[in-house]
């Protein structure tokens, strides 16, 4: 018991690529091959965070040079206001990737809002100011918006991006507006909850975050970890998702994020850079 809580101080410092593919209706010949990668849940803040990591990560996904990178939210822990020291400390760790030149789309989470569970009220002010400062960098925020993700000769692929789950700006309606009916397109949230609100077939790749794979997992288990203790129903904790979690036609990849809730320890739930391969859904 000793070495394993020992190894938990010690596996938030490991980095894990996850190299998967992403199958997407309609995606033009002139798209396949290329590659999407995603990180998210910083958590900076929290206390002994792992910092270290996600500058570690940035570092990397631009060696990578990846055609675009998405960041599924939760980029500081416990956040009050915009004067807290966590907010610049956030801006300086994700400039070198505003400066890349590799487009940056990004969604806000719950710890973004300042939500340390869902019964507490969302500070909307915070959220918004954060998503400010993030677009200022050159991040796009995309709350229950969408943008073009790739350009296409003559289809292009978009990026719909849904706001907070538990803030309960999760607007599928609106982030979809615009996005044409047979137009290509990856769909990215913070919480998996968010993807069960999504009709069928209108997500052939979704990503998400906020599970951190169960961030304390029980080794040999498939799936057991201290998220089966904290909440009721179904528990996603990273990877493609069973077929049946969603509406038909729709498919979820839980990325494992990087930071940690609660305790700085991670168990069995290594962080994680996914790197999508696009290719075409027969």
């Amino acid at each position: 018991m000793l070495a394993i809580a020992i190894w938990g101080f010690v596996e938030p410092y490991i980095l894990d690529v996850e190299e998967e593919e992403a199958a997407i209706t309609n995606l033009p010949s002139e798209m396949e091959g290329k590659k999407i990668a995603v990180i998210g849940d910083f958590q900076i803040g929290l206390w002994l965070d792992n910092v270290w990591t996600v500058e570690k990560a940035v570092e990397d996904v631009i060696d990578m040079d990846p055609a675009a990178i998405l960041i599924t939210g939760d980029y500081v822990y416990h956040v009050d206001n915009m004067d807290d020291p966590e907010i610049a400390e956030v801006m300086e760790v994700m400039r070198p990737l505003a400066e890349s030149g590799i487009p940056v789309y990004s969604v806000l989470g719950n710890h973004d809002y300042a939500m340390s569970s869902q019964d507490v009220e969302p500070n909307t002010e915070l959220a918004e100011g954060l998503a400010t400062e993030l677009s200022s960098l050159g991040i796009m925020v995309l709350d229950n918006k969408n943008e073009i993700l790739l350009e296409g000769v003559n289809t292009d692929l978009y990026v719909v991006g849904l706001g907070s789950h538990w803030a309960g700006n999760d607007l599928a309606n609106k982030a979809f507006e615009g996005v044409p009916e047979e137009a290509p397109r990856m769909v990215l949230m913070h919480n998996p909850d968010s993807f069960k609100t999504l009709a069928g077939g209108v997500s052939p790749v979704a990503v998400a975050g906020h599970t951190h794979g169960g961030q304390i997992r029980v080794p040999f288990t498939e799936t057991w970890s201290y998220l089966n203790l904290l909440q009721s129903g179904e528990v996603t904790t990273d990877g493609w998702i069973k077929e049946d979690y969603g509406s038909a036609g729709n498919s979820l990849y839980v990325n494992r994020g990087i930071g940690m809730s609660i305790t700085p320890m991670r168990i069995n739930a290594v962080p994680e850079i996914t790197v999508f391969t696009l290719i075409n859904k027969d």
